[in-house]
């Protein structure tokens, strides 16, 4: 199509001034309660900025945990594949971004042909368009035709087909970003728990050492007391029993540390076999957290920021899919020259020019565009439900950790005054089996019921250390929604 210059201009301000056909996203409505049901009478905190800082694991106060945790942020895999994932989500933004502009090529050619003797009179039509005339037997013509042109295509985007695309490349980009710290809060999380529980371990292995001492002086005194023909033999089993008992728990405490120990590895990003850490003494700082309102969770968790972004991006497939019920319209025009020498290529009076416009319209497709627009639509819909059900999984998760966050706080109160009676009590018993006030299975129960008092507040200790990293990663931990500055939304 032949047309003058200025008749493209009708093209181009439809396509900057174009509405992109669709549905706008608004963001979808989500089941909230006002507070939590297992804070009663809690009101925010003023400023309630706790978990605003990246490194939330400093509010255990342990130097240790401090460097395994910055290990965690560049060495763990699992976190290097989902930053991979995200940069690659922003690759295609970009490449997504580029439809918007024109597409510029530039072309050169030289062909050489000619014609066989034996021919009486030969038309050849040359590269380019070039043509030479042949004629008589026995003769041959050669010929050579040189070309450069300049050419540029573009389809604006009057439907705003491309603008839906660039949107829905963008919101999964925001959501890859969700995901990436989704990745780290829980490698992070799991880095806490692991370390927590091999600290217990460690204690536990204190504890039970010294256990094991203590059945130790148990079993010379009741191997003393059948020597010196007071107590049966029995007594001597009985410590044995024991004894036996207490040495085989200490054994397999070695094995649960040991497999925390690889596991703390392998989140580092180290082998195992080269990774050691030493036992220390426990820090068993449980830190106050106060939560966020309900409305708020809604920021800070990357899972749910994650899935809502996939809301969107699916609701802008819905604008991509109606975008084919329109007319496409392309523009094209390119400007170069043609001559059989090479020296006179680009003189003016060889040059060549065109520009054109064409539209396409699909008039008959059997219901296929309209399938693929009910396809977006229902995919709408299930990002939708998965959102809203992210959301309630996400109350649920608050709510279970504020419960077990207040009842391991009165448990371990209980705990203490437990373990502490238990070993008064064995202290009297023991003395009196000394003095032949008690049979020795009066020393083993008081023995047994010291021993369990006591692992039983170690692990109560560890229990409410977990349940606070656990709370914390259930409000998103030091992740907001400005983690991903590079992705505008």
């Amino acid at each position: 199509m032949r047309m003058k210059p200025f008749a493209i201009l009708p093209f181009v301000a439809a396509a900057l001034a174009g509405c992109a056909v669709g549905p706008n996203y608004v963001r979808p409505s989500a089941p909230l309660s006002p507070t939590f049901k297992e804070v009663v009478g809690w009101s925010p905190a003023a400023p309630a900025d706790t978990l605003d800082r990246g490194d939330w694991w400093a509010l255990f106060s342990d130097p240790t945990l401090n460097g395994l945790e910055a290990k965690v942020q560049v060495s763990n895999q699992n976190i290097v594949a989902a930053e991979a994932a995200y940069r690659e989500a922003r690759a295609v933004v970009s490449e997504q971004r580029a439809a918007l502009f024109p597409t510029v090529t530039l072309n050169g050619s030289a062909t050489r042909s000619g014609s066989g003797g034996g021919s009486s009179g030969t038309v050849i039509s040359g590269a380019g368009g070039g043509t030479v005339i042949t004629g008589g037997t026995g003769g041959s013509r050669q010929s050579t035709q040189y070309r450069a042109s300049l050419g540029a295509s573009w389809e604006p985007d009057v439907w705003g087909r491309i603008r839906r695309t660039i949107e829905n490349a963008k919101s999964n980009a925001q959501a890859s970003a969700a995901d990436l710290a989704a990745a780290r809060l829980t490698a992070q999380g799991e880095l806490a728990t692991d370390y927590f529980g091999l600290r217990e371990a460690d204690a536990e292995i204190a504890l039970d050492q010294a256990t094991v001492a203590a059945y130790q002086r148990s079993l010379t005194i009741a191997t003393n007391r059948y020597n010196a023909g007071v107590v049966a033999k029995s007594d001597i089993y009985q410590a044995q029993t024991q004894l036996a008992n207490a040495q085989a728990d200490l054994a397999g405490l070695g094995q649960q540390r040991a497999n925390f120990e690889h596991a703390i590895a392998v989140l580092t990003g180290e082998a195992p076999g080269n990774f050691t850490l030493a036992p220390a003494p426990w820090n068993a700082t449980v830190p106050a957290i106060p939560p966020t309102v309900p409305s708020t969770l809604l920021q800070r968790r990357p899972d749910i920021a994650g899935a809502e972004r996939r809301v969107q991006a699916a609701n802008a497939l819905i604008g991509v899919q109606t975008a084919a019920y329109f007319p496409t319209i392309s523009l094209s025009a390119s400007y170069g020259f043609a001559s059989s020498q090479l020296g006179s290529l680009f003189n003016s009076s060889n040059s060549l020019w065109s520009y054109g416009v064409s539209i396409a319209e699909t008039i008959f497709d059997a219901g296929a565009r309209h399938a693929r627009v009910n396809e977006a639509r229902a995919t709408h819909d299930q990002a939708v439900a998965r959102y809203r059900e992210t959301v309630l999984e996400a109350l649920q998760n608050v709510e279970d950790e504020l419960a077990a966050t207040r009842v391991l706080a009165d448990q371990a109160a209980l705990r203490q005054q437990a373990s502490a009676a238990a070993d008064a009590a064995e202290i009297i018993v023991a003395n009196q089996y000394k003095s032949g006030q008690v049979a020795y299975s009066d020393v083993v129960i008081a023995q047994t019921a010291a021993y369990s008092a006591r692992r039983a507040l170690a692990q109560s200790a560890a229990q409410r250390q977990t349940t606070a990293v656990a709370l914390i990663q259930s409000l998103g931990g030091g992740w907001t929604t400005a983690s991903d500055p590079k992705v505008s939304r």
